[in-house]
């Protein structure tokens, strides 16, 4: 006799940033309910567990992008990529989340029953064998009441990497950031497992991991160049938040970061409208900063002058001009140029010009993918992101008991993972009190209206937003880039407004709706 899948209340996906994000709220706000997280990799961490090339470190202020109910207590607030993993890694060990945590499971497939109101997940679970190097694979099956998808939004296994002309004839080292080697010492601590030490480096990008990675290998390379089709805003901010540090040592933690916190969030918003409704004005800021700290004679124009306006792609932050004193100390340079052909000592480009190298980083971007790469059914028929629309850039028209975690494009990924967090815990205890067992979004009467990310140009962006799902033309079918605004749909506003269906199972009972409460539903604050 077969037995029975496990199941649970909430299934969770992935154990980055989001994942014991969404644990906590879950343990905190639905302490009666059982999860597990499923974690494709062998430990905690996410993007922070990921990538391990130098200089990795965050691209937004830790203030923001760590947990609303936990202080970051780390001086520096633009940090490194080690610190952050510690942090996610830390919270999940205090507060028992760990436990919960299976690792080196991927989830392959998630099928839907009406009739049950339950998720049936397939995954694989990885497991070593005898040998090293051998790798057992076994199948793997749960259910679950709902499905919580906090897997990012790029895919694991590989980077973007465009096709370059003949770069197979080059004779030196070609990697990609996202596939950096790294060695373990005896120690068991991570090591970078690349040796650039008097080498000559090229990076070819101008995102946030290039401005990252051309000082940090500068310190130990013979030259670093970063090799840039077009220009990136690039905004240079103290490591460390001297007001934050400030508050740190007159008032209790949690109040010092809670104010820190709302000031940065203030601060993003102000730039990021300001750079909305006059971005020539941003714009000419910006640029002025870089000329001062990179000197009159740097070509600024040509070097760190985008065609684009400000937030059209998300901007480069560099922690006390870091990449600038490389470029000044003339350790690193900028070459803005497009590629004709690699050759065997190095890049060839359409000027003419040759850049001989012996290591080259394709720093060219992520492949974005949606819901961790898992197909979706619903009651046997397959779910096409592209066909449906974002439920407050939540849940999907159609698909009951799903939701997903999508951070800001213009301020930090958490912010917008708490508050999706605290709704769908919200979403269960309203399902509980009125007894029903499924919820969906329904988008009767509403067409697709604009991407699921608008005005945005990034190429990782603009390669994938045809397969996601997309926006409607009014709320709650429209995904805002506003902290402010969310915070009001999604932690305020009543839990069973317009566009949700909730039923129980045809089989248990009469399909039935539920009328709207006449209480708000009120979520518990943070």
């Amino acid at each position: 006799m077969a037995t029975a899948p496990e199941h649970f209340d909430v299934l969770i996906i992935g154990a980055g940033l989001s994942g014991i994000d969404a644990a906590h709220h879950l343990q905190k706000f639905c302490p009666r309910k059982s999860y597990v997280i499923l974690e494709q990799r062998e430990r905690i961490g996410g993007t922070w567990d990921l990538f391990r090339y130098p200089g990795i470190r965050s691209d937004s202020d830790m203030l923001t992008m760590g947990y609303s109910f936990r202080p970051w207590r780390s001086p520096k607030t633009i940090s490194p990529g080690e610190d952050i993993r510690e942090y996610i890694t830390a919270t999940a060990r205090d507060e028992g989340i760990d436990r919960n945590i299976r690792f080196r499971h991927q989830i392959k497939r998630a099928e839907w029953s009406s009739e049950t109101a339950t998720w049936t997940v397939e995954a694989v679970k990885q497991s070593s064998g005898t040998d090293k190097n051998d790798i057992c694979e076994e199948q793997v099956i749960l259910t679950c009441n709902f499905l919580f998808c906090c897997a990012g939004y790029y895919r694991y296994s590989a980077g973007h990497l465009p096709e370059f002309p003949n770069s197979s004839r080059f004779k030196g080292q070609m990697i990609h950031p996202q596939a950096w080697p790294t060695e373990v010492s005896a120690s068991g601590k991570t090591l970078d497992g690349l040796d650039y030490v008097g080498k000559r480096v090229v990076v070819i990008g101008s995102g946030a991991t290039a401005v990252t990675l051309v000082p940090a290998m500068a310190k130990t390379a013979a030259h670093v160049t970063m090799l840039q089709r077009s220009p990136t805003y690039v905004i240079s901010a103290p490591e460390k938040d001297r007001i934050a540090n400030f508050l740190r040592h007159i008032m209790p933690a949690m109040w010092a970061y809670r104010l820190s916190r709302w000031k940065n969030v203030g601060f993003m918003t102000y730039i990021y409208q300001l750079s909305q409704r006059f971005p020539n004005f941003v714009k000419k800021g910006i640029i002025k900063k870089a000329s001062k700290q990179l000197g009159t004679d740097f070509d600024v124009d040509t070097h760190f002058t985008p065609r684009y306006r400000p937030w059209e792609q998300r901007m480069c932050l560099i922690p006390d001009a870091d990449m600038f004193e490389a470029i000044k100390s003339g350790r690193a340079s900028v070459v803005t140029d497009q590629i004709e052909t690699f050759t065997e000592k190095g890049i060839q480009l359409k000027s003419g010009k040759v850049l001989e190298a012996d290591i080259i980083v394709t720093a060219t971007g992520l492949a974005m993918q949606a819901f961790g790469g898992m197909e979706l059914t619903v009651d046997k028929q397959r779910v096409d992101p592209s066909q449906v629309l974002a439920y407050k850039g939540v849940m999907m028209s159609g698909v009951p008991n799903f939701a997903s975690v999508f951070g800001y494009i213009n301020a930090s990924w958490t912010l917008k993972a708490d508050l999706i967090c605290n709704y769908v815990c919200r979403l269960l205890n309203f399902m509980d009190r009125k007894g029903v067992r499924q919820v969906t979004p329904n988008s009767v009467g509403e067409s697709p209206a604009a991407p699921f990310v608008e005005n945005f140009s990034s190429g990782y962006i603009q390669r994938a937003l045809a397969s996601w799902p997309k926006q409607g033309q009014k709320k709650p079918w429209r995904v805002y880039q506003n902290y402010f605004r969310d915070t009001i749909t999604l932690k305020w506003t009543r839990v069973d407004d317009e566009g949700l269906d909730f039923s129980n199972p045809v089989a248990t009972s009469p399909q039935q709706s539920v009328k709207p409460a006449k209480d708000k539903q009120l979520a518990t604050s943070n």
